[in-house]
């Protein structure tokens, strides 16, 4: 009976020991694409956006209509954001020398994630799936920390 256990015990274990490394290895991969969709636009690196995004990848938010005062969802494609860490901080005024950039994943599967991003003035919740070996955005939802910049 103390043998059996044992060997429930090990192959638990070992089960166990294959899945953390295999998740781990998934987690850092999906850190560093949330990483990647961040520093493209600190020190103006289109190749590192793109790397970070599936070509199909949409973001939204909320945005005010100026004129109305009403909310309406605003949307942008890869092509814009590729086009975006090409120019945003093109002249290093854009971020603080040392940019705030916290990557919490909520939640990770085989072949998709949730991750939250939290930065110097916005909140990304994105969806992050595994194509083809590699970790891709597919969505992106944010929002300023003071939503009347919206």
């Amino acid at each position: 009976m103390q043998s059996k256990f044992f060997l429930v015990t090990f192959l638990l274990l070992l089960v166990s020991t294959v899945v953390v490394g295999q998740s781990k290895q998934d987690s850092v991969a999906i850190r560093q694409t949330a990483l990647d969709y961040i520093e493209s636009q600190h020190k103006p690196n289109p190749q590192q956006m793109e790397r970070a995004l599936h070509p199909r990848m949409v973001k939204r938010t909320f945005w005010k209509d100026k004129s109305t005062g009403k909310d309406y969802v605003r949307e942008t494609t890869t092509e814009s954001m590729v086009l975006l860490a090409e120019s945003y901080n093109k002249n290093g005024d854009k971020f603080p020398a040392s940019p705030k950039k916290e990557v919490i994943l909520l939640d990770v599967s085989a072949k998709t994630a949730s991750v939250k991003l939290i930065a110097d003035e916005w909140i990304d919740y994105m969806h992050i799936l595994k194509v083809n070996g590699t970790w891709k955005i597919v969505n992106v939802l944010w929002q300023y920390h003071n939503i009347d910049q919206h």
